[in-house]
């Protein structure tokens, strides 16, 4: 499993369809290309990476034992839990190609993808340890589908590095995006920090864009178009040893598309 990654639009866009399959790993091992990344107040921008590492697989899971946090009834009874499923995705799609350049309704789109989660231990780097009661990846459809989703609470950087500001970056950096609650099997969340100004972003949706800003008439460029996921966006549902059955809504970071999926796994 994995994440998406690349530039965020910064023209119109109009919708898209599904693409080819892709690979999906929770780790990102290596340098990645990196690019403007979204504003700390979620304007638009280009989502981007730098090295990150993540102990190899899904997020790494912990003997469930009486010293556990949470005990072995609690939260760490999730750890190492893997469920597959589907997701419902609609997406609703904005622009701003109106006669006074507001933004404006562009239209709505509607997919069903396969789709994962996988529970891990809480992440530890830098001698801090991830708060959530679980580390949480979920990965709607392949990363170059359009529509396709990928949330990750938590990553650790593991290469020395620069902010966008240019400060230098801890070489064993966690970094925490999401803000989960579980109690007796039903789980919340918030992305409070989409981690952009340390150039790490891996919450994203992936979405078209136009050959030409406003002229859907000539067409798509191909492939993907992973666009940074808000601040603000939630996931809330029920979620247990046996089965998980959650939804989530939010936006990007651009607002031009604002989405909800119904994910559905064991």
């Amino acid at each position: 499993m994995g994440v998406l990654g690349g530039a965020l639009l910064t023209g119109c866009s109009d919708g898209g369809s599904p693409g080819g399959g892709a690979s999906r790993s929770p780790s990102v091992t290596a340098a990645e290309q990196s690019a403007p990344s979204p504003t700390a107040t979620g304007s638009a921008s280009e989502p981007t990476r730098s090295a990150v590492a993540e102990t190899g697989g899904p997020p790494s899971s912990a003997a469930e034992d009486d010293t556990a946090p949470g005990g072995p009834d609690g939260a760490s009874a999730l750890w190492g839990k893997q469920y597959s499923g589907t997701a419902k995705v609609t997406v609703d799609v904005y622009d701003y190609c109106s006669a006074d350049g507001s933004r404006q309704f562009a239209g709505t789109r509607t997919y069903s993808m396969d789709a994962t989660l996988d529970l891990g231990s809480p992440r530890t780097g830098g001698g801090a340890t991830e708060s959530n009661p679980f580390s949480l990846l979920l990965a709607v459809g392949q990363p170059s589908q359009t529509g396709a989703v990928s949330f990750q609470s938590s990553a650790v950087a593991v290469t020395s590095g620069q902010d966008l500001a240019g400060n230098p970056r801890d070489p064993n950096l966690l970094l925490t995006y999401w803000q989960l609650e579980w109690n007796e099997g039903n789980l919340s969340g918030r992305l409070s920090d989409p981690n952009s100004q340390q150039a790490v972003t891996l919450n994203l949706l992936n979405w078209p864009r136009l050959v030409v800003a406003c002229r859907s008439d000539l067409g798509e460029l191909p492939g993907g178009f992973p666009r940074a996921v808000a601040e603000g966006t939630t996931l809330d549902g029920d979620l247990d040893g046996s089965s998980a059955s959650l939804t989530a809504r939010g936006s990007t970071g651009d607002g031009q598309v604002e989405f909800r999926f119904e994910f559905t796994g064991s």
